[in-house]
């Protein structure tokens, strides 16, 4: 059986602008890997109403789960939770829980729950609560979306609150093999490899090294006997070390 599949929506001007570089579809990729999740797709858009509740509504149809980043903060570009209420057709207003979960963060640091900080309590309708231990500001799901920050700290913090809530699959294994020689010399070789294993998928990745070309042969599987087999064929095949 295959195993479930999920995208990523990451939203925001400042990433499409090159101001801040993305790290939350590194870590989330490298979570759902662990416990068998398909990470298929990634898209990156503005900050943009229509944009964002159409995408939503689009790979929500397409994958098992989705994610976004980016949004859900206090000022007037965090439209996510509207967006993605109106991807599901959801009215969006203050929740109660939500908004004690920020009356009680603030009270403790001493600083005033005002209009623009409650706007991190506005939920969609129907949505559960990701719980955010760091900044207190919750995530939220509805339907098969998962609303989250886009700070990489607090998106971090609400993937450890998802994970455990999530059906995954075989977790998917990886093995490399080094080869001090270019793509065109191992591309035949290779390509006998993928007709061998319909099971694994193969990547190439070139690199140079002190002028001599080079490739790291990437085989990934669920099932490490198999990865094991066809690493040590391929590295007969191009009479080097597996190791």
């Amino acid at each position: 059986m295959a195993n479930p599949t999920a995208a990523m929506v990451v939203i925001g001007d400042e990433i499409l602008s090159g101001r801040t570089r993305d790290a939350n579809m590194h870590h989330l990729a490298g979570e759902l890997t662990k416990i068998g999740i398909s990470l298929e797709e990634v898209r990156v858009i503005p900050d943009d109403h229509t944009r964002i509740s159409e995408t939503v509504k689009t790979l929500s149809a397409a994958f098992d789960t989705v994610f976004t980043s980016g949004g859900i903060g206090p000022t007037h570009d965090d439209i996510t939770a509207d967006a993605v209420g109106a991807a599901f057709g959801a009215s969006v207003d203050i929740r109660e829980d939500a908004r004690a979960l920020l009356a009680a963060h603030y009270a403790r640091t001493g600083l005033e729950l005002n209009e623009a900080r409650l706007r991190m309590a506005r939920i969609p309708d129907g949505a559960t609560l990701i719980d955010n231990p760091v900044s207190v500001a919750p995530g939220f799901k509805i339907g098969n979306v998962h609303v989250m920050a886009g700070v990489p700290s607090v998106f971090n913090a609400m993937v450890a609150s998802v994970l455990p809530t999530l059906t995954g699959g075989a977790p998917l294994l990886s093995k490399t093999l080094r080869v001090m020689r270019g793509e065109g010399d191992i591309a035949g070789p290779l390509s006998e490899m993928v007709e061998a294993y319909p099971d694994l998928s193969f990547g190439s990745y070139p690199f140079q090294k002190d002028g001599v070309y080079g490739s790291n042969i990437v085989a990934r599987g669920s099932d490490v006997a198999q990865l094991d087999m066809a690493i040590a064929a391929l590295a007969e095949k191009l009479g080097v070390d597996p190791t």
